[in-house]
């Protein structure tokens, strides 16, 4: 399994959540809604997931291994560590051309 593509948009917010990210396996797959969050060890991925009538929350796709989880993961928080803080906006695109 490769990870062919991730792109990320952060999030400013006061809460846990920094980013949501979506990711491409092998050039064929893609996932949606990967959230990352800081948590208390630092920032991890909380994979799509979907409130069930119990009130449960049950992941929607997810990584059915350790290596799998952490191979997803790993590329996420390395595209979210290389992402800047702001993204740009049109008018500075505008002034840098």
């Amino acid at each position: 399994m490769e990870i062919t593509d991730v792109r990320l948009r952060k999030v400013k917010s006061e809460n846990r959540m920094k980013a949501v990210a979506s990711v491409t396996i092998d050039n064929a797959f893609v996932i949606h809604d990967i959230k990352v969050i800081e948590g208390p060890n630092g920032l991890f991925i909380a994979m799509p997931s979907r409130k069930t009538p119990a009130g449960e929350f049950r992941d929607i796709a997810h990584p059915i291994n350790p290596e799998s989880r952490a191979l997803v993961q790993d590329a996420i928080l390395k595209e979210y560590e290389n992402a800047p803080d702001e993204p740009e906006t049109a008018e500075a695109e505008e002034e840098a051309e």
